[in-house]
């Protein structure tokens, strides 16, 4: 091929790219152009809808607040409601009490006046004869409901909790005369504990008395024997501690005349070894209740129950066993008073933290010892079922007659 054909061809070859530039420049105005139309046409019609929508929710707006305007006799007025709001909240600015609640009773006259049945009364029915959805809620026979609700509430508070629980927890004198009880009860025989335990102590009940050494325990029971011995009962002390006659000295020494009551065949003193006693204690506890009946008591006195408790080295054993001794006595009927030793680490606590939780009353005997002053013996109740009792912690001393509580007085 020669130069100038070759020259000829790339003459028309850049020709023809350059209409094909050219129509494809045309083309892409034709797009713009029709996009630009399209575009803005699909705006247009856009605003012009959205512009009838608003003009539609307007027209609702209206015809909504035409009727609650027309339906204001019935419901109450919005417009008013929302003054009343404005008004109320100004009064709560300006700190006006007496404003707010006028404003809130005529609103809340009016809207259940205005409502449309279905008042609060009537879904709850407080006070009403219906049952509502939750039935009878509150309400009384005067159709109060829930105002008087609401006195008795508020009267509850005025009065102080004393009141309204009957002052319970009082640890002033109780009037015995006034109290009337269906159990039987008896006297402790204890001057100034007695007065702290209304109507007294309840028969059948299992005592214990918890205390170190020196406090008294021992002489609590024989106390506790003596004044039912005095009042013709008949009782029984077991001691796993001491013999017999160490038992019948030390009441001559409070000048309470034991042998006496003992060759009268009202008094029975027994003195177990410890270790026998466990031993067989299943057959003491089969034949205690019957011997317990056939001698009519009617007090015993086992002195001390933590000696008992440290025969069994097992723990569950040993809670078994004094259960087991514990029921015992219960089924015999007879009013037991238990000693035990206190806790090393709690003067509150029975040694093995068990017998306690067996017995119906519990009596704490302990030491209080100040910088400042000498020490003292308190005594304080920790329970009795079946009773009102002081809980105050008593001061109390050894005198001739045996243990004095001061009732009156305080520990400081």
């Amino acid at each position: 091929m020669s130069e100038d054909d070759s020259a000829e061809r790339e003459d028309d070859w850049f020709e023809q790219g350059l209409r094909e530039s050219e129509g494809a420049d045309d083309w892409n105005d034709d797009v713009e152009t029709a996009g630009e139309s399209d575009e803005t046409d699909d705006w247009e019609d856009w605003g012009e809808k959205s512009e009838s929508a608003a003009d539609e929710w307007d027209d609702w707006d209206d015809d909504s607040e035409a009727e609650v305007t027309d339906s204001a006799g019935e419901r109450g007025d919005p417009t008013s409601d929302r003054e009343r709001g404005s008004s109320w909240a100004d009064s709560v600015e300006k700190g006006d009490s007496e404003p707010q609640e006028a404003e809130v009773a005529n609103w809340t006259q009016e809207v259940n006046q205005g409502g449309d049945g279905d008042s609060l009364e009537e879904e709850f029915a407080v006070g009403g004869e219906g049952s509502g959805s939750f039935g009878e809620f509150g309400g009384d026979d005067t159709g109060n409901g829930a105002a008087s609700s609401t006195q008795g509430s508020d009267s509850l508070f005025d009065e102080g909790f004393g009141d309204a629980f009957g002052d319970a927890g009082d640890d002033s004198d109780f009037v015995d005369d006034d109290f009337e009880s269906d159990i039987p009860r008896l006297d402790l025989g204890i001057e100034g504990l007695d007065e702290m335990i209304q109507g007294g102590v309840p028969r059948k009940h299992l005592l214990v008395v918890i205390g170190s050494a020196g406090t008294g325990k021992t002489t609590f029971g024989l106390q506790f024997l003596h004044h039912g011995l005095q009042n013709g009962e008949n009782s029984v002390f077991i001691t796993l501690e001491q013999s017999h006659e160490a038992i019948m000295a030390t009441a001559n020494e409070w000048g309470w005349d034991f042998e006496h009551y003992e060759q009268e065949g009202r008094l029975a003193v027994v003195d177990l070894d410890p270790v026998e006693m466990a031993n067989s204690l299943d057959n003491i506890q089969a034949e205690l209740p019957e011997l317990i009946k056939d001698f009519g008591a009617d007090r015993l006195v086992l002195d001390s129950v933590s000696l008992l408790e440290m025969m069994y080295d097992n723990q569950a054993k040993r809670r078994t066993e004094v259960f087991d001794f514990t029921r015992a006595l219960k089924k015999a009927g007879v009013t037991t008073f238990l000693t035990s030793e206190a806790s090393e680490s709690n003067p509150y606590a029975s040694r093995h933290g068990i017998i306690e939780y067996l017995t119906d009353a519990v009596f704490v005997l302990q030491y209080v010892r100040g910088e400042t002053q000498e020490t003292r013996l308190a005594v304080e109740i920790q329970k009795i079922r079946n009773a009102n009792h002081s809980r105050e912690q008593k001061p109390y001393e050894m005198t001739d007659e045996g243990i004095s509580v001061y009732q009156q007085a305080n520990i400081f």
